[in-house]
């Protein structure tokens, strides 16, 4: 049942069978008990081990995917249930795992079966408990293999300072109901709904974890009322042992995933440690089974080349991308790609969009008003209940919303790597956000979304000047895409993308609590010495 159940996961099972021990009891420092699956395949003897720790479950798909499927290929699997979860004692403290991972790892160097080595594998918070331990796992550690996660995730929840409501309202209400096996199968389901369907109702976001789940989480109040520097995060933030991490790490993420930028950050910081890590991205959002399904396989290739000394499946180049657009995988020696040339694309007067420096004109001029929040329309995406790309005509038709468009392109133009912009504004609002969005416009007009990113302003950031102007560096989602010729390329510049993030209701209220809702004046220049642009990096 279970080589049926690896089939129908769309995965490949090995040529062992295999045998399993339920219920391993792992004691951690303060006394309470985890329990673990272990998966050993037979006939071989203490070969090394993947060690997976889950807060989703051990078993169902989970088993099957990080339990059966390694062991069938010759390796043993221990697949724990983190603290407060499946049978695990204690309470589940969301993103609280060193010590817990540091147990697991004693523990399992102490088991009469454990050959002397061992990889870690999984993703989001699969991978996120990897990041918790690397750094100090020991030798034994020998591979880790993760997918579109981080080594924090401070800043995916506090995005640009804007606070990734939808996202996080989703995973509270997941964590909250999952009790069993197969609750993930609905919970996925309604979870999407059960948040979009509380951010919606505009009530403060306090009281929002109540609408969706039926009780007050105290996660999610805990995130409302920490700043990203408060010290709550700091037992939380793994992203300072990065560098120190020595074995070999495999990466995969999804240009349309929620945590792609910090994962960046982690790839950077390995790589100016002297490491060499693997890099795949995807055309995938943050749970799509393609990726899931894919990942196996890569983690497989990883771990043969770092625990049995078999590199031979391993890939040339380190980093693997697709490219949008061109819908075709290529291959690097590095990222951010080698020998591409960043290219201004400056906003101009009536809508325009070009490289030229934009003649002396008026700033275009909107009102945002947070009781009609600028909606969003495709982005990255956590369970997919949102296409992670969508026709834009909704948004760009809206009186808050500036679109400025390229001509028609003559060739095909490539951008791949990291996507920054530069806006020159004016708010009569000290609280108040920034969000640029690069699209591609096809021959019939249709607009779509590439990438997005975000900037909450306020009072001692980027201070106006005198004159009330003030210029806004902001980071978007890298990309790899081609505009085909004939295309167009288009920025869009708004103050929200609700529910994807909060509200700002401008008065600089704490946003747990906050009801009064004031409207913002916006200005973005388009004119010599004030030049809004965004930089694409092209391929020359």
């Amino acid at each position: 049942m279970r080589r049926l159940g690896v089939t129908a996961l769309g995965l490949r099972n090995g040529p062992h069978q295999v045998r399993v021990e339920r219920d391993l009891e792992v004691p951690t420092t303060d006394g309470v008990v985890l329990l673990a699956d272990h998966y050993a395949p037979v006939g071989l003897e203490r070969p090394p081990t993947v060690l997976v720790r889950s807060p989703y479950g051990r078993r169902g798909p989970f088993g099957l995917m990080c339990g059966q499927v390694f062991a069938s290929h010759g390796f043993q699997a221990v697949v724990q249930s983190v603290r407060g979860g499946f049978g695990s004692g204690g309470v589940f403290e969301p993103l609280d795992e060193r010590e817990d991972g540091l147990a697991t790892i004693e523990w399992l160097r102490a088991q009469p079966w454990f050959g002397g080595t061992f990889a870690m594998h999984g993703p989001s918070y699969l991978g996120y408990v990897q990041w918790a331990v690397a750094a100090e796992a020991g030798p034994e550690l020998r591979a880790l293999s993760m997918q579109v996660t981080a080594s924090q995730f401070r800043d995916a929840i506090n995005v640009g300072g804007m606070f990734a409501l939808e996202s996080t309202l989703t995973w509270v209400d997941l964590t909250a109901r999952l009790k069993h096996p197969l609750s993930g199968v609905t919970t996925g389901i309604m979870s999407p709904r059960r948040a979009r369907r509380a951010a919606l109702s505009g009530r403060p976001l306090a009281e929002l974890d109540v609408l969706a789940t039926g009780s007050q989480q105290k996660f999610f109040q805990d995130l409302l009322v920490n700043e990203p520097d408060s010290p709550f995060w700091d037992r939380r933030d793994f992203s300072p042992s990065v560098a120190r991490v020595e074995a070999p790490v495999n990466m995969t993420g999804g240009w349309y995933d929620i945590f792609l930028p910090w994962q960046l950050k982690d790839y950077a910081a390995l790589r100016a440690a002297g490491r060499r890590p693997y890099l795949t991205i995807g055309p995938w959002f943050h749970a799509d089974q393609r990726m899931m399904r894919g990942s196996v396989g890569e983690a497989m290739r990883w771990f043969r080349a770092h625990l049995l000394d078999d590199p031979s499946e391993l890939r040339e180049q380190p980093v693997r991308l697709y490219v949008t657009g061109a819908d075709e995988w290529r291959e690097f020696p590095d990222w951010p790609v080698p020998g591409m040339r960043g290219r201004r694309w400056n906003l101009q007067p009536d809508g325009g969009l070009g490289t030229a420096e934009p003649p002396e004109s008026e700033p275009d001029r909107y009102r945002y008003d947070p009781e009609h929040p600028t909606p969003f329309l495709g982005g990255p995406s956590l369970l997919g209940d949102n296409k992670p790309v969508a026709d834009q005509a909704r948004v760009e038709a809206r009186r808050d919303v500036l679109v400025y468009t390229s001509d028609a392109l003559a060739e095909d133009v490539e951008a791949i790597g990291p996507v920054t912009a530069e806006l020159v504004v004016r708010s009569d609002r000290a609280h108040t956000d920034f969000v640029v969005r690069l699209c591609d416009v096809d021959p019939d007009g249709v607009s779509r979304n590439l990438c997005e990113g975000m900037r909450r302003l306020v009072p001692g950031v980027n201070d106006p000047g005198q004159d009330g102007v003030r210029r806004v560096p902001v980071e978007l989602w890298p990309v790899g895409h081609r505009f085909r010729a004939g295309h167009r390329i288009r920025v869009q510049v708004c103050s929200g993308a609700y529910p994807r993030v909060a509200r700002n209701p401008g008065t600089g209220e704490p946003i747990g609590t906050a009801t009064r809702m004031l409207t913002a004046g916006q200005e973005v220049f388009h004119s010599p010495g004030r030049v809004s642009s965004v930089t694409l990096p092209i391929v020359p």
